[in-house]
């Protein structure tokens, strides 16, 4: 009998050894917030740091799914999960089947607009962080108020609370909208990390499966605005 252990025993070994990865929920119940355009650059940046970044796309519009078909070969590669295509109430069980790489160190999750309910109570106890895009309009902020409400009382989330954090998204600064949104992200008992302003180079890249750190003409204050999100994640 041999005591030397078998491939499959040392692949089993250097999955249960390895680290487990950062896992970030990019959610808010208001479609149109860009919960896509947040998801989709995570996973860009974090692909171009030489990091194994996995995108689950959770939204039946599947964009973000659509985004990667159109991310050219060359590019750094990101892992893929379609989970729309079986999001039923077994997302616990559907999450942990999944072929994610031993080696991954982010799992970028995108969601759908209306999420409440068990997706929701499940979905944030597959994730450590939960990020809430915003855009500056009083619609946006009455249903964001709804769904920090609704997160916040989440049988899950009451029970092992996650890091939260709202970025203001396609937003112009020096506006009245803009004035109003930042006051009341400011008012809330959530860190306030950013602000990404509407620029068409998110449009322009997202056709061809890029986020703004593929791009070798990004302006710099984009790049310190995202910059700022990383720096708070990697904290």
């Amino acid at each position: 009998m041999s005591f030397y252990p078998s491939d499959e025993n040392k692949n089993i070994a250097r999955v249960i050894s390895a680290p487990q990865p950062t896992r970030l929920l990019i959610a808010n119940a208001k479609g149109g917030s860009g919960k896509t355009t947040i998801a989709t650059n995570l996973s860009s940046l974090f692909a171009n740091r030489n990091e194994t970044a996995v995108l689950i796309d959770y939204d039946p519009q599947c964009s973000a799914t659509q985004w990667l078909q159109s991310r050219q070969p060359e590019r750094p590669r990101i892992h893929g999960v379609a989970a729309y295509r079986n999001a039923t109430g077994q997302v616990t069980r559907s999450f942990h089947l999944r072929n994610i790489p031993p080696d991954t160190s982010k799992v970028i999750i995108d969601t759908p607009s209306g999420l409440t309910g068990s997706l929701l109570n499940e979905l944030v106890r597959e994730c450590d962080i939960i990020i809430i895009p915003v855009t500056p309009s009083p619609i946006d902020i009455r249903a964001t108020t709804l769904f920090i409400k609704d997160l916040l009382l989440c049988p899950v989330f009451r029970t092992a609370p996650k890091r939260v954090a709202v970025v203001a998204n396609r937003a112009r600064k020096n506006t009245l909208v803009y004035s109003k949104l930042e006051l009341f992200l400011r008012s809330l008992k959530i860190p306030f990390i950013t602000t990404f302003r509407d620029t068409q180079f998110y449009v322009r890249a997202s056709e061809y499966g890029l986020g703004l750190f593929d791009l070798d003409n990004a302006q710099n204050n984009d790049l310190r605005d995202w910059q700022t999100l990383i720096d708070w994640i990697d904290s």
